[in-house]
């Protein structure tokens, strides 16, 4: 089979990324919703994660300046500077509005301890608490053995108790089905004062699992997200414990 052949046959005619090389699949605004179940990846652990880091003229990169000013810069090569903890000033974290087939709403999230169950409903369990922005991330796990059990879940990202900062990180919600292609959505729109963002909604449709790209900002916590979908919860201020060491 000739590369034209495979260009055309391939994912890369579906979707703007989901190609041999990569095996990922990016939704986006134009291609914004892939179906789970025809992928043949509607059962087994859907893992959801979340990583991010700093901008890189956040964290000292480099700087533009003339060079008839500074002639010889453009002979010294660049200096590196470090990503140190204590230039992260941002905390994001993962959560996940949960609705089921019987009608029970819920949320799991990191504040306010609400871990959730991947054995027992919701079906959708919260994994560690990244403070940092380290490589793992957070993770959340959805048992899609029991997707007959689920109605909707909505990824969402907000920003824990600190000064909005989306425009100043690069982050990314990637999806590991059971079989086939991971799937990307990337946080780069600048919105400088949003303080969560619902990322991507996952729905059982006539027993069709699919995922749709949301990526949308608002400038609230989760009560702005719960009036923006319909989920009809009762929100209160929550805390979270210090990071144990």
């Amino acid at each position: 089979m000739g590369l034209l052949d495979g260009l055309w046959r391939g994912r890369a005619a579906e979707f703007d990324s989901g190609n041999a090389a990569t095996n990922a699949i990016e939704l986006t605004k134009r291609h914004s919703q892939v179906s789970l179940t025809k992928q043949g990846a509607a059962t087994g652990h859907l893992r959801i994660n979340l990583a991010w880091r700093m901008r890189s003229s956040d964290i000292g990169g480099p700087q533009r300046e003339s060079l008839l000013r500074h002639p010889f810069k453009a002979l010294k090569p660049p200096e590196v500077v470090g990503h140190s903890q204590s230039m992260v000033n941002v905390d994001l974290d993962l959560g996940c509005l949960y609705e089921l087939q019987d009608g029970t709403r819920g949320v799991v999230q990191p504040l306010g301890g609400y871990f959730g169950d991947v054995n027992a409903p919701p079906y959708v369990k919260l994994s560690g608490d990244d403070r940092f922005g380290s490589a793992s991330g957070e993770t959340i796990y959805v048992n899609l053995d029991h997707r007959e059990a689920i109605k909707r879940l909505l990824v969402f990202v907000y920003i824990y108790d600190q000064t909005p900062a989306f425009d100043r990180t690069h982050a990314i919600v990637t999806l590991y089905p059971s079989n086939g292609p991971r799937i990307e959505i990337g946080l780069d729109e600048r919105h400088p004062q949003a303080r969560s963002c619902a990322v991507v909604m996952i729905e059982n449709v006539k027993n069709e699992v699919w995922v749709r790209r949301e990526v949308k900002f608002v400038y609230g916590f989760q009560a702005e997200l719960d009036r923006l979908y319909g989920w009809g919860l009762q929100w209160g201020r929550g805390h979270k414990t210090k990071p144990q060491r």
